[in-house]
């Protein structure tokens, strides 16, 4: 079974774009959501194994996001992704329990699969 993803942005357009792009990348994306409340939801009822998170969402702030996903019980993998590169750094969201930061124009490439597959 591929691993499963819940991609978090608030533009549909680019919601739309990165689940093609992860599947294309032989993942799961089991969800797609605008908000911080609507992803706490989704991830509570769909467990997915990683999340990809936009740092910046109508409703609050996606790196505060990542720190409340990455602390539930089964501690899914979140990768957070700004148009912004210099949104935050790998070290800092590490230190919330994420797994990195990649910039929106650098997800095409194996990390980020790498990153949200565990590997």
């Amino acid at each position: 079974m591929p691993p499963t993803v819940l991609v978090v942005d608030d533009d549909g357009d680019f919601r739309g774009l990165a689940a093609r792009m992860l599947a294309a990348m032989g993942l799961d994306v089991v969800g797609e959501v605008g908000t911080l409340d609507s992803a706490v939801a989704a991830a509570s009822r769909l467990r997915p194994e990683s999340a990809l998170v936009d740092v910046n969402l109508p409703d609050g702030n996606g790196i505060d996001l990542a720190e409340r996903l990455a602390s539930l019980p089964w501690r899914p993998r979140v990768v957070l992704t700004s148009s912004d590169p210099d949104a935050t750094s790998d070290a800092a969201v590490r230190r919330l329990g994420a797994v990195g930061f990649i910039a929106k124009d650098q997800l095409p490439n194996g990390r980020l699969r790498g990153m949200l597959a565990g590997e």
